[in-house]
């Protein structure tokens, strides 16, 4: 059945459990049944000090770990027996990615660098893909610097390119890891409100994963960890 965003989670997470060394004497179980979900066009941050699983959860959200245990359903689609090739056509067509250190590629200019999903996924950078990257640049306020390379850009400007990187598939969810963690207070300001500017006008759902409590209160909706499990789900008051 073809996911419905108007009636179904854009994912859920059931009773999902992640344990490291199976079987072994020091088998360590980090998450002990997640229950989440996430619905289209929200904007919501993950919160929880280190060591609280926040790491390990966003990679079995953005498809990069395999749960123990439990339901992960992601546009309708159950992940956990999928084979890691379509797991690897589902993270593509479906997310996109934000880290804390961008991961530019050094040699390859501001727009090489957000065209390279494109290429990864059809071994071609199509005129149209070429356009909508232009048109993302041009929409982080970097239309001035489409060629130049992330050496010649400030960490703020850099991390604004991995934004218009992770947008250019068009993905209906975005997973932040620290985007701001890097930045001065200033650029981190601007950046969040760039991500809150792309949501509001199109619709992209973003989880953000922030140690910093000023952007937490400006998401939507706060989940916050410990131990291993969801201490707190709430709506933020953030007007």
């Amino acid at each position: 059945m073809a996911h419905d965003p108007s009636t179904a989670p854009l994912l859920q997470l059931s009773a999902v459990r992640k344990s490291y060394n199976v079987g072994q004497p020091s088998e360590a179980e980090v998450l002990h049944g997640i229950n989440l979900q996430l619905r289209a066009s929200e904007f919501i941050a993950l919160v929880g000090p280190s060591g609280s699983g926040k790491s390990t959860m966003l990679n079995i959200l953005g498809l990069l770990e395999r749960m123990s245990s439990g339901s992960y359903q992601l546009l309708g689609q159950e992940t956990l027996r999928l084979s890691d090739d379509r797991l690897t056509l589902l993270r593509r067509q479906s997310l996109g990615f934000v880290f804390q250190f961008h991961h530019l590629l050094p040699a390859f200019s501001a727009l090489e660098n957000v065209t390279l999903p494109a290429l990864m996924a059809h071994g071609v950078v199509s005129g149209a893909d070429k356009d909508r990257a232009i048109q993302l640049l041009r929409a982080v306020g970097l239309g001035q610097a489409l060629h130049k390379k992330p050496s010649e850009l400030s960490g703020g400007m850099q991390q604004r390119v991995a934004i218009a990187r992770a947008l250019v598939q068009q993905p209906a969810l975005v997973l932040a890891d620290e985007p701001t963690g890097n930045l001065d207070t200033q650029s981190s300001d601007d950046v969040f409100a760039l991500l809150r500017e792309i949501h509001a006008q199109q619709g992209t759902a973003f989880l953000i994963v922030t140690h910093d409590p000023r952007l937490a209160a400006r998401c939507d909706r706060l989940v916050e960890m410990v131990d291993g499990q969801i201490a707190q789900d709430t709506q933020t008051p953030h007007m």
